[in-house]
């Protein structure tokens, strides 16, 4: 066999090594953000040997345009553009395994964190003392006063929450902008979420406290350009992890979301069943009835909220609305079969309607969640 020579180039000096940091920035419309964080991070990180990954959720305001723009002149700035994808954690997470850096930071686009903290947190990793800095708006130095009332009760509520229920140490760890040796980041990854907005959260929570961690003041900038991405979801999703956490994870956010879903529409199923019986139909039907308004309500609620990063639209959400109500109403016949026979054996409408809408909630979510939104 003829040999074939390697064509590959050996001249070392155009072989460059991976940079010391990167800095990871979970990005969704942030399209005039972007050029003023890349110039600050320039001047922040002089004399380092550092790149940017901007990590976005396919922002229709052209932020992944922006990044590439930028990175055609300059080898430093990244950008993974993700399609069907939607969570900060989740964004945050795959530009930390994008990166070959030995220290990755993960700080917010909105140019609401401080980015000359970067050298202080780099300089304490390379110490070898710490795993982890955070910036906290909590220590002494700190400042979170560019809060909203809502956000800064939030904040502070979940803080207390996390430490009282995980263990947390940390005086912040609500904070979106910290600094880790990326081979722990590696060795934890399959345990943690792509859901939800807290990954740091989710990684102190994960190791349980193994991690030699410094905390570094910073203030908390108001934002300058765009719209803020927190909203009433962020509690519940807060919630989730706390749980998930609590349980070892065997409740996963989605299941969660399912259920809370579920349970809206319960009590929807048991105002309609009550109606029903009131207006004179038979049992069987007033749940049969029931039991399919409920199935689209919740169709519409789970692909609004529990799905919201794989959001159905269009004729992708009228194809769906169908796949559901046919994988729900094949557990309407052990529904309404267990109802009747609760029903029947004399016991109240109410507890027969519980027992029947709850007989299919495992078999709709595992059935739906690979059928409907593709997700394992």
């Amino acid at each position: 066999m003829e040999r074939v020579e390697n064509t590959l180039p050996m001249d070392r000096d155009v072989v460059l090594p991976a940079p010391e940091l990167t800095v990871v920035v979970p990005t969704f419309n942030e399209c005039e953000n972007v050029p003023i964080l890349v110039e600050r991070l320039c001047t922040a990180l002089v004399g380092f040997k550092w790149e940017v990954i901007f990590v976005d959720d396919n922002s229709p305001d052209g932020t992944a345009a922006a990044v590439r723009a930028i990175g055609a002149l300059d080898q430093r700035v990244r950008c993974i553009r993700r399609i069907g994808r939607r969570g900060l954690s989740g964004a945050c997470l795959e530009g930390v395994l994008a990166s070959q850096a030995s220290f990755v930071a993960v700080m917010d686009g909105d140019l609401q964190h401080d980015e000359s903290c970067l050298a202080a947190m780099l300089e304490k990793l390379r110490g070898g003392e710490f795993d982890l800095v955070v910036a906290s708006r909590y220590v002494e130095g700190g400042s979170s006063s560019s809060f909203s009332t809502w956000r800064s009760r939030f904040s502070r509520w979940a803080t207390t929450m996390a430490q009282y229920f995980l263990g947390v140490k940390l005086s912040d760890p609500m904070s979106g902008f910290f600094m880790l040796r990326r081979p722990l980041v590696e060795d934890i990854a399959p345990s943690l979420s792509t859901q939800g907005f807290k990954i740091l959260l989710d990684i102190v929570a994960t190791v349980r406290g193994k991690l030699r961690v410094a905390e570094i003041p910073y203030s908390f900038r108001g934002r300058q350009f765009g719209e803020s991405k927190l909203d009433a979801r962020v509690a519940l999703e807060f919630i989730s992890l706390t749980i998930g956490k609590l349980t070892a994870d065997v409740i996963s956010f989605r299941f969660l979301m399912f259920c809370v879903v579920g349970l809206t529409g319960l009590a929807l199923h048991m105002l309609f069943l009550r109606a029903g019986m009131f207006a004179g139909v038979r049992f069987e039907v007033a749940q049969t009835l029931s039991t399919l308004v409920v199935i689209a309500v919740n169709f519409a609620m789970n692909n609004a909220f529990t799905y919201r990063d794989q959001r159905l639209l269009g004729r992708r959400f009228v194809i769906g609305l169908i796949r559901f109500e046919v994988i729900c109403s094949i557990s309407v016949v052990a529904n309404v079969g267990v109802a009747s026979w609760i029903y029947q054996g004399g016991n109240g409408w109410w507890l027969a309607g519980l027992g029947g809408a709850m007989m299919g909630v495992m078999w709709n979510y595992a059935l739906s969640a690979t059928l409907v939104w593709k997700t394992r």
